[in-house]
């Protein structure tokens, strides 16, 4: 069996892989890669970086982006989200941008893989899963990076955070609010300390 037929049978329908984690089972693993990718077993979603394709009766699948990011990164500790997600506040904002946004402890920087760019952003704290309460806060962190009215959102994100868990959202403000964020919902929470 050739080194190819090898790497082959090693590889998992829908998993991502990094160069590094292929090396063990291939002598000249960039020759044996790229003959992977030529034979569409494999599709290159950056450098040093590999997909096994699914397919479906629409085509290949892409991979799901928290293993692209999981692999990428080589830790778990990670949150995608992404300035769409804002919509679902029903606070004013209905852009669409081509864009997720990872925060992260590790990387920072803009990052391509396929088609899908990726900003990664390190924060010392983000919590494990999206919550409203966190992208309100969120919103306000980045609001000057919307192409929106601000002076709209701003009064309708007024509004939504008095529908909201209070205790939640101070602790939400607390934790990942930088000090514009902290200062505009101090305005008009109580104990927001600016």
């Amino acid at each position: 069996m050739s080194q190819v037929e090898l790497l082959k049978q090693k590889l998992q329908t829908g998993e991502v892989y990094r160069r590094s984690d292929l090396v063990r089972w291939s002598k000249s693993v960039d020759r044996d890669l790229q003959k992977l990718v030529d034979d569409g077993v494999l599709e290159k979603l950056a450098q040093g970086m590999y997909y096994v394709p699914e397919k479906s009766v629409f085509g290949k699948t892409p991979p799901k982006d928290e293993l692209v990011v999981k692999r990428f990164l080589n830790d778990e500790r990670f949150l995608i989200t992404s300035p769409n997600f804002y919509n679902s506040l029903g606070v004013g904002t209905t852009q669409l941008y081509n864009v997720k946004v990872v925060y992260n402890h590790k990387r920072h920087g803009v990052f391509h893989f396929g088609k899908n760019r990726f900003v990664f952003r390190v924060k010392p704290d983000f919590p494990d899963q999206l919550t409203p309460e966190f992208l309100l806060v969120d919103l306000m962190n980045n609001i000057d990076d919307l192409a929106e009215d601000t002076v709209t959102i701003k009064e309708k994100v007024r509004t939504r955070s008095m529908e909201m868990d209070a205790p939640k959202l101070n602790e939400a403000i607390r934790r990942f609010g930088t000090i514009q964020s902290k200062k505009f919902f101090s305005d008009f929470l109580t104990g927001i300390d600016a």
